[in-house]
């Protein structure tokens, strides 16, 4: 008698527990899948509003590659005093004060990228003191028609800067 009692306790129990496993493994990925969903629609939310800001900050670097060009640097500033090393300052400081502006800009970029900006505004520091270095550069005017012919001979080191940030722009749209 107990022997049917156990076989019937059984019988109600097996499917009870059977269904019971089932339902809980489609509530689990039902739950995993709305977690998902959830995720995604927040990404996207997120992509939309931070896409702007990316892109701004990117047309900013842009900017800032461009003003750094010697050619176009030299074309702005002016010599006060016609004296070499004060101009050559003067260029290097512009440089750095664009660059110390547009700092913030690195949080919206990829690091290769702000490397590339960072080694970018270096050569070009590097260029315009080895410019004014040179024995047949004496005056400012000089130094202004130097740094010219030595990015008409050789590509600015912001040209290079340039064209990695707009791959890098491509890349991310």
């Amino acid at each position: 008698m107990e022997y049917t009692k156990i076989v019937e306790l059984l019988s109600y129990t097996i499917p009870s527990v059977v269904t019971g496993a089932v339902a809980y493994y489609f509530f689990l990925n039902h739950t995993k899948n709305e977690e998902r969903k959830i995720r995604l629609s927040l990404l996207r939310e997120n992509q939309k509003q931070s896409l702007p800001i990316r892109l701004q900050a990117f047309e900013r670097m842009a900017l800032f590659l461009e003003r750094i060009n010697p050619s176009k640097l030299v074309l702005r500033i002016t010599s006060v005093n016609n004296d070499i090393n004060a101009y050559s300052q003067s260029l290097i400081n512009t440089i750095e004060q664009e660059f110390e502006h547009n700092l913030a800009q690195q949080i919206y970029i990829s690091d290769q990228c702000w490397s590339v900006i960072t080694a970018s505004k270096n050569a070009t520091i590097h260029i315009i003191k080895k410019t004014a270095e040179e024995a047949t550069v004496t005056t400012a005017q000089e130094l202004r028609e130097a740094l010219v012919k030595s990015i008409l001979n050789n590509a600015a080191p912001s040209a290079t800067a340039l064209t990695f940030l707009k791959d890098e722009v491509r890349n991310f749209i």
